[in-house]
């Protein structure tokens, strides 16, 4: 066997990896299961860009942080419950409690709002999570995110209106899991993704804001999602922004 192969060693290379306090700043960070750019662990950790991306590669490398590629950015999460485990296993022994993620977006945007042609915001979150948990969705590929949807899936869906088998004919990505920036968690995007909120709308389960990209649930919708999907919606907060009235100076509203 290799040395670097005996488990003592891979064991010591990983309490290494995690033992350096930049690096551990980082992993618990992303232990409240979002993820986050190189730029905000870097900030979070008090280390530079270049060193942020040396710690992260060390981590990608031994396999305690995943990343995934979305336009130009790269963003980072914990590899599994595993990792998760171990982490919190050494935050017991050090009696130490950690950070919790506060999102700063607008109530009526993290809600529900339009990410190009799908739904996102904490509702289309929690829909994600449903409908793996539900098993209309499986998980192709960890890395990509990619979903196929089951047989079970395809009778729900055609239940809603939806065609998967058309869906699938589409020259798109068919079904992805697209991070969500306000809850740094995915929501469901492609031609699966769009053909939810076409159904939505078209049941008028959500309606669509006129001037911005907010979503608002009706009370249809929040029953039909808890009966359908069995999501409750009850972390939603739809709260609108309040915008100062019309003057002589000629305020508008602007668009999300």
């Amino acid at each position: 066997m290799n040395v670097d192969d005996h488990p003592d060693v891979a064991a010591a290379r990983i309490a290494a990896a995690i033992g350096e306090p930049a690096r551990a700043r980082m992993l618990y960070a992303l232990m409240d299961g979002r993820s986050r750019t190189s730029t905000e662990l870097g900030t979070i950790a008090e280390v530079s860009p270049s060193t942020a991306s040396i710690h992260l590669q060390r981590l990608v490398a031994e396999r305690l942080v995943a990343v995934a590629v979305q336009g130009r950015y790269r963003y980072y999460s914990l590899r599994g419950k595993t990792v998760a485990a171990v982490l919190e296993g050494l935050n017991v022994l050090a009696g130490s409690s950690r950070r919790t993620f506060v999102p700063t977006t607008p109530n009526h945007l993290r809600a529900a709002r339009t990410c190009y042609d799908h739904m996102a915001g904490t509702a289309a979150v929690e829909l994600h999570d449903r409908l793996l948990a539900l098993g209309w969705l499986s998980l192709l590929s960890r890395d990509a995110l990619e979903y196929d949807v089951t047989p079970k899936g395809a009778k729900a869906f055609q239940s809603l209106g939806i065609d998967i088998a058309e869906a699938r004919s589409l020259r798109r990505r068919f079904a992805y899991g697209c991070l969500d920036w306000s809850e740094r968690r995915p929501h469901v995007g492609g031609a699966v993704g769009a053909a939810l909120l076409s159904a939505f709308l078209r049941k008028r389960w959500v309606t669509q804001d006129l001037d911005s990209r907010a979503l608002s649930l009706t009370s249809a919708g929040r029953r039909e999602f808890l009966a359908r999907f069995g999501a409750s919606l009850a972390d939603v907060d739809e709260t609108p922004v309040r915008y100062p009235a019309a003057s002589a100076g000629g305020y508008q509203r602007k668009s999300g």
